[in-house]
């Protein structure tokens, strides 16, 4: 760690950072840099690889220090930004900070800021990467050092290549950070999958946050009843539109037949449960009452959309003729409510000609009344 801070290891950083590292030139890099740095060559070599993966959660991380682990789970730039806007002029404490991913953000809004970690390593990779005008400590999550402030927490939910997908899991684990953080505001980030019955179970009385960035969704945070709107308990934000929806608006939407348009509702507006307010608020309808597909003549502005061409009962003979009849050699699938694999679907259908289409099958009704539908589409973009 030393090394890389050093003079000596940011020239070498540099040399390193010239060479391809591809697939082609792997091994003769390597030796390369072996030749030159010796027994610094992997940790020079995981570095720079490091760095370019890097690239596609920050804007400026070409001198950043990572472990690979810590990459994992650092917090997109742009997420992350949208997290500290919503604590701008409060006094914030990263009790997670690890590599300081968060505390860059942070330092922009807030009003002061705090970082800790109990990982030795990761703090002095914090220290590196967001300079010397944030203050780090060593300390442990479940025992904040600060009085007044935010807590942020970000707990790891990985161990190794292994995913934790039981909160309980989590290190630390949620239901003890919970516990350590009860009178106090805090922000948690939690895995999109997190089971909102199971906040309940634990005591959480906050808003849970679904956020979505580059069409996936990236987490799920808790925010506490201190920091959020009276009332609000779930809120979805696409950070690609920069629209968000929360439980508190009206949820009122018809259910009636595909109109023109076939609209597939942000993974965040899904994950947190807000589809009939999303459709209340642009004027859409569900096209069925279980499932999240929406309906509407006209496309919310920056959303894309499914124009309706054809509608029929989905089987894969039906579907080939009728693709077959438009001359669809390019087809994009969408599925829910049906047991159907995209990919495999589509090699079965065979497809020729040199059209382009969507088709989204879905499951409408239910009991003896449900059948799978497929619409053959155009896509708005």
């Amino acid at each position: 760690m030393s090394f890389l801070r050093s003079d000596a290891g940011r020239l070498a950083l540099a040399e390193v950072g010239r060479l391809a590292l591809g697939t082609a030139t792997l091994v003769a890099d390597i030796g390369s840099v072996r030749t030159r740095f010796g027994d610094r060559a992997a940790v020079l070599v995981e570095t720079v690889q490091l760095r370019r993966r890097a690239a596609a959660k920050f804007t400026d991380a070409s001198e950043w220090l990572f472990t690979d682990e810590a990459l994992q789970q650092a917090t997109a730039g742009p997420v992350a930004a949208h997290r500290a806007r919503r604590l701008a002029g409060a006094t914030v404490h990263d009790a997670t900070c690890s590599i300081g991913s968060e505390l860059v953000a942070l330092r922009n809004s807030a009003a002061y800021v705090v970082g800790s970690d109990l990982d030795p390593v990761r703090l002095a990779m914090a220290r590196h990467n967001v300079g010397a005008q944030v203050v780090l400590c060593r300390a442990d999550a479940l025992r904040p050092v600060t009085g007044n402030a935010v807590v942020v927490v970000d707990p790891a939910r990985r161990s190794g290549a292994k995913r934790r997908f039981d909160p309980r899991a989590y290190q630390p684990p949620l239901d003890e950070l919970l516990v350590a953080l009860a009178g106090r505001d805090h922000v948690v980030k939690c895995a999109p999958g997190i089971d909102f019955a199971m906040m309940a179970e634990l005591g959480f009385d906050g808003e849970i946050e679904v956020t979505s960035l580059s069409g996936s969704v990236r987490e799920a945070c808790l925010w506490s009843a201190g920091l959020t709107t009276a009332g609000v308990r779930r809120r979805a934000t696409v950070l690609d539109t920069g629209e968000q929806l929360t439980d508190t608006e009206p949820d009122d939407c018809d259910v009636a037949p595909a109109g023109r348009w076939l609209i597939d509702p942000d993974g965040a507006v899904v994950r947190a449960g807000l589809v009939r307010h999303y459709a209340a608020r642009h004027g859409l309808w569900q096209i069925d009452p279980d499932i999240a597909y929406l309906s509407g003549d006209r496309l919310p502005d920056g959303v894309r959309g499914f124009e309706v061409l054809e509608q029929l009962p989905y089987s894969e003979r039906h579907l080939r003729q009728a693709l077959s009849a438009r001359a669809v050699g390019a087809l994009e699938i969408l599925v829910r409510g049906v047991d159907v694999g995209p990919d495999a679907l589509r090699t079965r259908l065979r497809l020729r000609g040199d059209d382009r289409a969507s088709v989204v099958i879905t499951r409408l009704g239910s009991g003896a009344a449900s059948r799978a539908t497929a619409f053959i589409c155009r896509p708005s973009r």
